[in-house]
C-alpha cells in the first residue's frame, strides 16, 4: 500500500481555519494562497515516490554500528541527497541563510508528509530544523556564518544532546562537563544517550548541540550551558577539517523506528576533550535549548499525526479488500468486505476523527506561532505567543497519544493479519510508541499545561481559547442541516466541561498542587476533546457554507461527517474526564498501600 499525502484536507484547513489567508493578503508571508496546494502536492509526490519505499527497508534492515561509524539502511543516503537537492530541508529557515522562510503552518504539513511516508527518515530533518532555529535565535555571528548555510541546505545535519544515563527528563542532574580554553573554545567531556541521528552516513558533517556544565556552574538547571560540537571541525574557508573527539559508542536496539539511528555519544574520551563553541551565554543554555525543544515538541506531535494518518490509510485499504461474514445491507455475492460491518466502520471513523483532530490542533499551534513571528502589532504577537504556549503541550501529548491509539486500532482492523509483520500494521504501532516519550513525556506535557500555561496572564489566555471554542459550538448548533445531527450540543457540553474543570484547577493552583498534578493528564485529554472538536467543527461549518453555495465536492460532506462523529462519539468523554480532573485525586489516597511507596 503506497502512502498518499492528504493534500486536499490540509490545504482546505489552512485556507479556512488559519490566519494564512490574512498573512498572505497582507504580504506577511512569502507565499500566495494559490501556491499552497502546489507546494503540498509536490511534497506529497516526493513523500510517496522517494521516501515511502524506504520505510519497510529501514524497519527490516535497521542501522549498523562498526568502528564508531553508523551505516543507515539501503537507499537512505540517496533519498536524503534527493531530499536536500530538492530544497525540502530549507523550507522553514530564514532567507538570509538560504532558506525559503515558509510559514510554519505549511512546513508542519510537509513534516507530516515526510513522517507519514517513513518516520525513521522524517525525524532526521526535524532535528536539523530545530538546530537551525536555535542557532538563528541564539548563535553568535561566527556560529551563524560557520554553520547555518550548510545546515539549512541539509549538507550538514543537526542533533540535540540532552539526555544522560543518570538524567532522563531531569536536566538538573546533567553531569557533562565543559572547560573553557584560552582561545575562547570549550572542551566537552561526557556521555549522552538516546541521541537521534547522532551518527550516520547521510550528511557530510553532524553538528551536535550539547548541554554541559562549567566547573564553577551553579547547581541545577541554572548551571547548564549550550555548545556547538561538530563531528568534523570546520576550517576558516568553510571546508571540513580534523575529526573532533565525539564518537558513537553504542546503537540502541529499539521497539520501532529501526531505520533511525539512536546513538550513545561520548565526548572527550580519546584525547583532551571535544572542541565546542558556546551558544548564547554561560549558564543560560537551557533557555537556548528550549527554542529547539519547543520546535521539536510540535514536530513530535506532528509525527503522532503522521503515523496515525498512515495507519488509517492502511486500515481503510485493507478493510475494503478483506471479506468476511455477512453484513447487514450486503447484497453482493459471497462474504462482505469487512468495511461493511458497523464495528469496523466505528473503528475506522474513530481513527479518521482522532487523526484529523490531532492534525487540526497541531496546525492551529503552528498558526499561532506564525502570527507571533509575522504580525506587525506587538500586542497581537504577544497574544499569539501566549496561545501557542498553551496549545504546544496539548499538540505534543494528545497527538502522540492519538498516534498510539490509532495505530492500535489499525492492528485491530486487520485482525490476526495485523499482528503479522508482513501487513505493515504492526510496524506503525511499534513506531508510534516512542513519540509519547520524546521531548518530554506526555505526563510532563500535562504538568506543564496545568502548572505553567493555565496561569498565563491570570488565566486569561486559556479562558479566551475556551470562549472561542464556545462560540464555535454555538455556530455549530445554529447549522440548519440534518447532516450535523447533535454535534453542536455535544461539542457545547464538552466545552462547558472544560470550562468548569479549568476553573477548578485554577482555584487549586498555589493552594493544593497535589490535586492539580493528580488531574493533569485527564485535564490535557479533556482540553483536546474540546479543542479538537471545535477545530473540526470549523472545517464542517466552512464545508456547509460551500455546499450551500453549490459546491458539489464530496469531500465537503466527509468533513461534516467526521466533525459530527467526533462530537457525538468522542466529545461525550469530556464530562467523564472532568469528573476525574476534579475528584480523581481522592482515589490516589490508596496508592501508598497498593504501590508500597513507603
Amino acid at each position: 500500500m503506497t502512502y498518499r499525502a492528504p493534500v486536499e484536507d490540509v490545504s482546505f484547513f489552512l485556507k479556512t481555519c488559519t490566519a494564512l489567508p490574512r498573512l498572505a493578503d497582507e504580504g506577511l508571508v512569502d507565499l500566495t494562497l494559490d501556491l499552497v496546494e502546489p507546494v503540498l502536492e509536490e511534497a506529497g509526490k516526493f513523500a510517496s515516490a522517494v521516501v515511502d519505499p524506504l520505510d519497510r527497508v529501514g524497519d527490516q534492515q535497521g542501522c549498523v554500528l562498526k568502528d564508531g561509524a553508523v551505516t543507515t539502511p539501503a537507499g537512505w543516503k540517496a533519498a536524503y541527497k534527493s531530499w536536500t537537492e530538492a530544497g525540502w530541508g530549507a523550507v522553514a529557515a530564514e532567507e538570509r541563510f538560504g532558506g525559503q522562510n515558509l510559514p510554519l503552518s505549511v512546513t508542519s504539513a510537509l513534516t507530516e508528509f515526510w513522517n507519514s511516508a517513513s518516520p525513521s527518515f522524517g525525524i532526521g530533518g526535524v532535528l536539523t530544523m530545530g538546530s537551525v532555529e536555535a542557532l538563528t535565535a541564539h548563535g553568535s555571528e561566527y556560529l551563524q556564518k560557520t554553520y547555518l548555510e550548510k545546515l539549512v541546505s541539509g549538507v550538514w545535519s543537526g542533533t540535540m544532546n540532552l539526555t544522560e544515563p543518570q538524567a532522563g527528563s531531569d536536566l538538573a542532574a546533567l553531569r557533562a562537563k565543559a572547560v573553557k580554553q584560552d582561545d575562547g573554545t570549550y572542551r566537552i567531556f561526557g556521555t549522552k544517550i538516546f541521541i537521534t541521528y547522532g551518527e550516520q552516513d547521510v550528511s557530510e558533517n553532524i553538528i551536535h548541540l550539547v548541554l554541559a556544565r562549567l566547573p564553577d556552574a551553579p547547581a541545577g538547571v541554572k548551571g547548564i550551558s549550550l555548545f556547538v560540537v561538530p563531528k568534523y571541525l570546520v576550517n576558516e574557508d568553510g571546508s571540513l577539517g580534523a575529526r573532533n573527539d565525539v564518537w558513537c559508542t553504542g546503537l540502541e536496539h529499539k521497539l520501532g523506528l529501526h531505520g533511525s539511528p539512536t546513538c550513545t555519544m561520548t565526548f572527550g574520551d580519546k584525547g583532551e576533550g571535544a572542541i565546542g563553541w558556546l551558544v548564547g551565554e554561560e549558564n543560560r543554555g537551557l533557555a537556548c535549548m528550549f527554542t529547539m525543544m519547543n520546535n521539536a515538541r510540535l514536530a513530535v506531535g506532528i509525527q503522532g499525526v503522521a503515523v496515525a494518518e498512515r495507519a488509517t490509510q492502511r486500515a481503510l485499504a485493507y478493510a475494503k479488500e478483506r471479506r468476511q461474514g455477512k453484513a447487514p445491507g450486503w447484497t453482493g455475492e459471497g462474504m462482505a468486505p469487512i468495511i461493511m460491518h458497523a464495528d469496523v466502520q466505528r473503528m475506522l471513523m474513530t481513527m479518521r476523527a482522532e487523526t484529523d483532530a490531532a492534525r487540526a490542533i497541531c496546525l492551529m499551534t503552528a498558526d499561532a506561532l506564525d502570527r507571533y513571528h509575522r504580525l506587525p502589532d506587538a500586542d497581537a504577537r504577544s497574544a499569539a505567543h501566549a496561545e501557542a504556549s498553551v496549545l504546544t503541550p496539548v499538540a505534543k501529548a494528545f497527538s502522540t497519544d492519538a498516534g498510539i491509539e490509532v495505530t492500535s486500532l489499525g492492528v485491530q482492523v486487520h485482525g490476526g493479519a495485523g499482528y503479522i509483520e508482513e501487513t505493515g500494521a504492526a510496524q506503525h504501532y511499534r513506531d508510534a510508541r516512542i513519540f509519547a516519550i520524546y521531548e518530554g513525556t506526555n505526563g510532563i506535557q500535562a504538568i506543564d499545561l496545568v502548572t505553567r500555561k493555565l496561569p498565563l496572564e491570570g488565566g486569561a489566555v486559556v479562558d479566551a481559547l475556551i470562549d472561542s471554542y464556545r462560540q464555535t459550538a454555538d455556530e455549530l448548533k445554529a447549522q440548519d442541516s440534518a447532516l450535523f445531527g447533535h454535534a453542536g450540543e455535544r461539542l457545547a457540553e464538552a466545552v462547558e466541561a472544560l470550562g468548569r474543570a479549568t476553573a477548578k484547577v485554577k482555584d487549586w493552583l498555589g493552594e493544593d498542587t497535589g490535586k492539580v498534578l493528580a488531574g493533569a493528564t485527564p485535564y490535557l485529554r479533556l482540553f483536546a476533546r474540546a479543542a479538537g472538536g471545535a477545530y473540526l467543527a470549523r472545517t464542517a461549518i466552512a464545508s456547509a457554507r460551500l455546499i450551500s453555495e453549490g459546491d458539489s465536492d464530496p469531500r465537503l460532506h466527509s468533513r461534516i461527517a467526521i466533525a459530527r462523529f467526533f462530537a457525538e462519539n468522542l466529545c461525550p468523554q469530556a464530562e467523564g474526564l472532568e469528573e476525574i480532573v476534579i475528584g480523581g485525586y481522592h482515589s490516589l489516597a490508596g496508592a501508598s498501600a497498593v504501590l508500597n511507596l513507603d
